[in-house]
């Protein structure tokens, strides 16, 4: 068992690779209990899609991956805003032309880039390639983004309650929904290099809607998505490392894990809960 545990430590890279991933893990299951409760789950999609047109021109001119992709993702939510204000689409609708549009350009610039083997890890994440130097940048952008979630955590969660409210009290509503999307595009950048563009919308997701499932307070939701978030990342690279597979796949799975036990056994939106209620209660009739 300690063999189990100790082994990988024995190589720098496992190393960085647990720690980044955790640390990437636990701010996208931070921020995910925001998206859950406020409904913006294919916005996290949207902004992680987009990214990738800026991470190819970054390695295209020799500029560092996270600039491009946070312009990129900043680009997507301007532009999005602008549609929803313009027109009378739908505001799912506008995401889906945006990041479509965005990510088909982005794959046609990798089509045209020489070093595609490089480019396909910002598709599908390359933890185990983690550099102290992209350990570091991945601290401090999850530390910013940590830092003006749990500061600014009263207004944020009465946006998501009632924003109508929020607005009534004098809150900058619009102003505080515009942070919320730049930090998801920070988010983006943050777990960009450890799960790739496409599995890191599931950690945006996931550890968010098994809070949900397991808590009946917000503070409770918010540990919990972020716990589902961190332990996901160090049961994924674990397997990844015995199991000899994707370490992404191996990180989104275990979450996928962790919400089928809350689905399954969540005190109180758990289904084995619910069953074992209703039994008690169809058991012992109310006598009239």
């Amino acid at each position: 068992m300690i063999e189990i545990i100790t082994a990988p430590f024995e190589y720098g890279f496992m190393v960085h690779a647990l720690a980044a991933a955790v640390i990437a893990s636990t701010v996208c299951g931070l921020l995910s209990a925001w998206l859950v409760l406020m409904g913006w789950s294919l916005m996290g999609e949207a902004i992680a899609h987009s990214v990738l047109p800026g991470v190819v021109l970054a390695y295209i001119f020799g500029a560092p991956m996270a600039l491009g992709a946070l312009i990129f993702g900043l680009l997507a939510v301007l532009i999005i805003g602008g549609l929803n204000r313009s027109t009378v689409l739908k505001r799912d609708t506008t995401l889906g032309v945006v990041f479509t549009t965005l990510f088909a350009l982005g794959l046609v610039l990798i089509s045209r880039t020489p070093s595609q083997t490089h480019l396909q890890h910002i598709l599908f994440g390359n933890v185990l390639g983690t550099s102290l130097s992209t350990l570091v940048q991945i601290a401090v952008l999850a530390a910013v983004t940590a830092t003006v979630l749990l500061v600014k955590r009263r207004d944020f969660t009465l946006l998501a309650f009632d924003r109508t409210h929020a607005h009534t009290i004098g809150l900058p509503v619009g102003v505080l929904s515009a942070v919320l999307l730049v930090l998801l595009a920070i988010t983006t950048v943050t777990a960009l290099q450890t799960l790739g563009v496409i599995l890191v919308v599931a950690m945006l997701i996931i550890p968010g809607a098994a809070g949900f499932l397991v808590a009946r307070t917000f503070g409770l939701m918010l540990t919990v998505s972020a716990l589902v978030g961190g332990l996901a990342a160090v049961l994924g690279v674990y397997a990844s490392w015995w199991l000899d597979v994707s370490t992404g796949g191996a990180i989104v799975l275990s979450a996928s894990a962790l919400f089928a036990l809350a689905y399954l056994g969540g005190p109180h939106r758990g289904v084995v809960p619910r069953l074992l209620r209703r039994r008690r209660a169809s058991s012992h009739p109310v006598s009239v």
